[in-house]
């Protein structure tokens, strides 16, 4: 049975995962709106706790950072980023030491700590973010540890509810391996995602189902995933050739075949065997997510990656995520 404290760190784990989808979303916009160096320093922006306002703040701020001129909208955009990221920081930092309090009621533990230990490196890749001045490997690792703190969220709020699963559905047991394959399939893919963001190729190909025409001549693997890239003063706009560009997109396409095909699969299969509303549900869920996902990924395409959409895009792909780790746990949990 759940006690008073378990019910209120479970809200607390809920408002949690709310404001983990916002900084998601903040983090997208803000490396939309190349206001990732809208602010040059870390943690605050120009020595200061919030945007430089006065003419004297500005003067002193441009003197200090001569070689990045004040851009209030850009800089005020990476800020309200990092002053929800670091709320949310503080709210897992609570829910870690609640958990410690409570660990003699047998709550779980190791995902609180696994959560302090994640958002912990999470603001040190934002930091390195800013010093090494948008170093891919950096943006990619930082768009990804967001991710990973969501789902973390994910998982320990389902830990700590009520969780009943159907049975009945004996047809199901096969599908979880199937389920966490999904997994490292979405995971892999959206890696990919960041790593088309971070190495700015996102509009390369302009023209679908993959590419312009000879793009598979123009292909070139020799940089195009070279996690340390060679030393710059800034890597913001980024450094690589278009060949190399172009190859990163285009494997970001048929990663997207690959994973559309694998989970519409997987979302169809569950479906057809599930007897319980339950997972029939979740396999529709997990189907429609999938179906936004596509539609929004085509829109990035054919109205060259509109702002509004380009966000939909970061946070539905968190979204399916979501929706493929409660389905894998309910998987889990049935068996």
């Amino acid at each position: 049975m759940r006690t008073q404290s378990s019910s209120d760190l479970r809200k607390l784990v809920f408002v949690s995962i709310l404001l983990a989808i916002v900084v998601v979303s903040l983090g997208a916009y803000a490396r939309l709106t190349h206001a990732g160096l809208g602010c040059p320093d870390w943690p605050g922006c120009y020595g200061l706790v919030e945007v430089p306002k006065t003419s004297a703040q500005i003067i002193a701020a441009e003197q200090a950072f001569p070689e990045r001129p004040v851009e209030p909208e850009k800089a005020w955009n990476e800020m309200i980023h990092r002053y929800f990221a670091g709320s949310l920081g503080v709210l897992i930092l609570i829910i870690a030491l609640i958990s410690i309090k409570r660990r003699a009621q047998r709550g779980p533990l190791g995902l609180p700590i696994l959560l302090l230990i994640v958002v912990i490196f999470q603001a040190a890749l934002g930091m390195w973010t800013v010093t090494m001045k948008l170093m891919p490997v950096v943006v990619m690792g930082h768009l990804l540890g967001g991710f990973t703190t969501l789902c973390l969220l994910l998982l320990l709020y389902l830990r700590l509810s009520d969780f009943r699963v159907p049975g009945g559905d004996i047809g199901l047991k096969k599908y979880f391996k199937f389920a966490v394959i999904g997994i490292f399939i979405l995971v892999a893919q959206i890696g990919l995602g960041g790593w088309t963001s971070s190495n700015y190729a996102a509009l390369t190909c302009a023209e679908l189902p993959i590419c312009q025409a000879g793009w598979l001549e123009q292909m070139n693997f020799e940089h195009a995933f070279d996690l340390i890239p060679p030393e710059k003063e800034s890597y913001e706009f980024g450094h690589l050739d278009h060949a190399s560009r172009l190859t990163i997109h285009v494997m970001h396409r048929l990663g997207a075949i690959v994973t559309t095909l694998y989970l519409f699969w997987l979302a169809i299969r569950i479906y057809r065997k599930a007897q319980a509303p339950f997972f029939k549900n979740a396999a529709l869920s997990l189907g429609f997510i999938l179906s936004v996902q596509v539609g929004l990924g085509i829109s990035n395409v054919w109205f060259s990656l509109p702002l509004n959409v380009a966000v939909s895009h970061n946070v539905v792909a968190a979204m399916l995520m979501m929706s493929l780790i409660t389905m894998t746990y309910s998987l889990k949990r049935k068996t």
